[in-house]
């Protein structure tokens, strides 16, 4: 069982040290100052080893330990069919030791189930910022796209936009776009997709680009790598925007980091060092999967 501190003593000493302070007992307070830090000491070298082990990387370097889901491309599947598992393999390389991934659905509990519970040391692909996990550089930016019909000329770049008063939009639930659309007035003319789906049975993205394709829907708003990748044996039909708005509270384009646990900073260093020494690489991959990029002015790259 571990040890409770001793706050009770130490509420006492701090309740005198008040006292004598108000009496300008200098020489008193300091002393009684010295016996508070003495036990917070003491406290600390208490400590059982589970509690200790909190600040210490657990890491594995005998292998590249990613954590991924086994069925969601185009970021990864356990064929290793997708753009994390080549960059996960072009890791591998570089440190010299195998690879191996800790597969969980990416959905409600991934990062307590696999990084957070120390079964797996890095995650390919977060949001920058993300909470539970403690971000590298980001590696790629990008952004909710608008995909068309090239057949159809819409050339339609925001929500604002008349045209799509007599447009069918298929979007994603609880995602930026489906706020804009509540937003917009636009809710009758939605097919929202599931946000959350088991990713062995089904797949929202690629099913909303077919459905554009067979005219279910006349545009389709998705997350940028998504869109990309199904949309890519398609270029001849389809065309991919980015989604545009003038409110300054929603963000539409995200910088994408990997993680590592937080306080393992020579790790997160070492992975910086990785994406860094392979950045042409990485960029060769993301364009490969079709992948739609911004540059540090917001602009698509080609």
């Amino acid at each position: 069982m571990r040890r409770q501190p001793a706050w009770g003593l130490q509420r006492a000493i701090i309740r005198q040290i008040v006292r004598m302070a108000l009496q300008h007992r200098i020489v008193e307070v300091w002393t009684a100052v010295m016996a508070v830090l003495a036990m917070g000491l003491s406290l600390f070298q208490g400590l059982e080893p589970a509690q200790a082990a909190d600040t210490v990387e657990a890491v594995d370097h005998s292998a590249l330990r990613v954590c991924a889901d086994p069925n969601n491309l185009p970021f990864s599947d356990q064929k290793g069919d997708g753009f994390e598992n080549k960059i996960a393999e072009l890791f591998a390389q570089e440190l010299k030791v195998p690879l191996r991934y800790v597969w969980y659905p990416n959905t409600v509990g991934f990062l307590r189930n696999t990084l957070r519970a120390r079964q797996c040391d890095l995650v390919m692909g977060i949001v920058s910022g993300a909470e539970l996990v403690q971000s590298t550089n980001p590696y790629y930016r990008s952004s909710y796209v608008i995909v068309t019909r090239k057949a159809d000329n819409l050339a339609i770049e925001s929500l604002s936009d008349p045209k799509l008063r007599n447009l069918k939009i298929g979007l994603t639930a609880a995602t930026p776009p489906s706020d804009m659309a509540v937003r917009s007035g636009l809710i009758a003319n939605v097919r929202p997709y599931p946000l959350f789906v088991d990713t062995r049975y089904d797949a929202p993205g690629k099913q909303m680009v077919q459905d554009l394709l067979q005219k279910k829907i006349d545009i389709a708003l998705l997350w940028g790598p998504i869109a990309g990748y199904f949309a890519r044996d398609h270029a001849a039909e389809l065309t991919i925007a980015p989604l545009k708005t003038q409110e300054s509270n929603l963000r539409l384009d995200f910088y994408i980091s990997m993680g590592v646990r937080p306080g393992e900073n020579k790790w997160k260093n070492q992975v910086n060092d990785l994406m860094r020494q392979n950045q042409t690489k990485i960029a060769g991959i993301l364009h490969d999967y079709g992948i739609p990029t911004l540059d540090n002015q917001g602009n698509l790259m080609p």
